[in-house]
């Protein structure tokens, strides 16, 4: 297990309620209740209890509206585990990945963010180049919703995923195209699409898959001091 991301000095607490996507009201542990911000837009199916343990950070900048940010929660699964919360960070933690050469991918020499591609005007999270080979491209879904030790995507129908694999399977087979499911919790062992949830985005992601296109899934362990890499879930398609 290999600690990639350190957190800032994090305050406990418990969640009160989440509320309008972006609102979390938070009573800290110290009595004082707060309203923080829930950088998560989706269903948080699971791991939005009201009562359940949480740890949020503050920010310095004075000019923020909402100084707090809810960065985790503990869940109850298979065990306690906090789940990550923060979706603004799976991005930059597989980039300390990349840099470190700590994910099983093709040899590269440089690394590229944010690049855009496709009739469709996408964006894709990293290129890697290498002078002797063809660009990898790498697309990254966080993902919290679990079964058991079954970890699915999405938790909800999702037209920009869907989006996201069309214009990937395209790049086929002039590409090497990965999709790098980032697994938020440290309790899930295996990976599927989330059928039930969204059935043409799992059929798509098995058309590309058929077509070429490669799965990552990879698990983090999130404690309150950091995130780690604990390698790959056995992908379910």
């Amino acid at each position: 297990m290999t600690q990639i991301y350190q957190y800032p000095p994090l305050l406990a607490g418990r969640l009160l309620k989440r509320y309008k996507r972006f609102f979390a009201d938070i009573e800290l542990s110290t009595g004082e209740v707060i309203t923080a911000h829930c950088p998560n837009t989706g269903p948080m199916t699971c791991i939005s209890t009201p009562g359940s343990p949480v740890q949020v950070s503050r920010s310095s900048n004075p000019n923020r509206k909402l100084p707090y940010t809810w960065e985790m929660i503990e869940v109850y699964e298979n065990r306690p585990t906090w789940v990550g919360v923060n979706t603004g960070l799976p991005n930059q933690i597989v980039k300390l990945a990349l840099a470190a050469r700590l994910l099983p991918l093709p040899d590269y020499e440089q690394i590229y963010t944010e690049v855009a591609y496709g009739i469709e005007k996408s964006r894709v999270d990293f290129v890697l180049k290498s002078t002797t080979q063809s660009p990898i491209y790498i697309e990254v879904k966080s993902t919290t919703w679990a079964k058991g030790e079954l970890v699915l995507f999405p938790d909800t129908v999702t037209t920009r995923g869907q989006k996201h694999l069309r214009e990937l399977q395209a790049l086929l087979p002039a590409a090497r195209v990965y999709m790098l499911y980032f697994i938020n919790r440290g309790d899930c062992t295996h990976f599927s699409p989330g059928d039930s949830a969204d059935p043409l985005y799992g059929q798509m992601l098995r058309q590309a898959v058929a077509a070429g296109l490669q799965v990552l899934p990879c698990r983090f362990a999130i404690t309150p001091t950091g995130i780690s890499y604990i390698g790959q879930a056995e992908l379910r398609l």
